[in-house]
């Protein structure tokens, strides 16, 4: 990676914060939403089985329908998109789509996939490992979304002030999935406010406590 790149990662990273005031009524071009969402769905996960589904809510009412859900919060209507982040709780049924075609083009032997997906199958008898491995990796993908987005221009908000119960009802979500976070995305109308951190010496500890 040369050092221009290296540095400009770097410093949307550091540019990267949660924004709640948003430019309203700014709509996102449909080939900027779909970039966000294809640098999304690049995100890593564990088996590769990609425990994430997006609901994209960009209709107007749609988002004034999500407002009271979200307890008020205005980025929910003001922002050009609310992107719901849901864990699978069933993604080992990803499994043959995501190993099946790697077989077919000569990339993993089929016993690999077969050990693979045994592996995947026998974990996945225990809920509470389908629970964390949904919120995790889904997680990794709410993640990549932010950046991705300050990447492109715009700003987010992660949010988990929200009834989670109500929103699977209001928008039909399937048992299948788990509500992780909303994120808000949209052009800043007022810049973030400075957000401290902790130093390097209070979050690490070096090799063992």
């Amino acid at each position: 990676m040369s050092t221009q790149v290296q540095s400009a990662v770097l410093k949307v990273l550091e540019d990267r914060h949660s924004v709640k005031q948003y430019q309203a009524g700014h709509q996102m071009p449909k080939a900027d939403l779909e970039q966000l969402l294809t640098s999304t769905s690049q995100a890593p996960s564990a088996w590769n089985l990609q425990h994430w589904k997006l609901v994209v809510i960009d209709d107007q009412a749609q988002k004034e329908k999500l407002l009271p859900i979200a307890y008020g919060q205005k980025q929910i209507v003001e922002s050009s998109v609310v992107i719901a982040v849901l864990g699978d709780l069933e993604a080992n049924k990803n499994a043959e789509l995501v190993f099946g075609p790697a077989v077919e083009a000569g990339h993993l032997p089929k016993e690999v996939k077969d050990t693979l997906v045994a592996q995947i199958e026998n974990v996945y008898q225990y809920p509470q490992v389908a629970r964390d491995e949904a919120i995790r990796n889904a997680s990794l993908a709410a993640m990549q979304l932010m950046i991705a987005a300050k990447a492109m221009g715009y700003d987010t908000c992660p949010m988990g002030g929200y009834d989670a119960a109500k929103f699977v009802e209001a928008f039909n979500v399937p048992a299948r999935y788990v509500p992780v976070m909303l994120i808000s995305v949209g052009l800043a109308a007022t810049p973030a406010r400075p957000s401290g951190r902790l130093s390097l010496d209070q979050i690490t500890v070096s090799n063992t406590f």
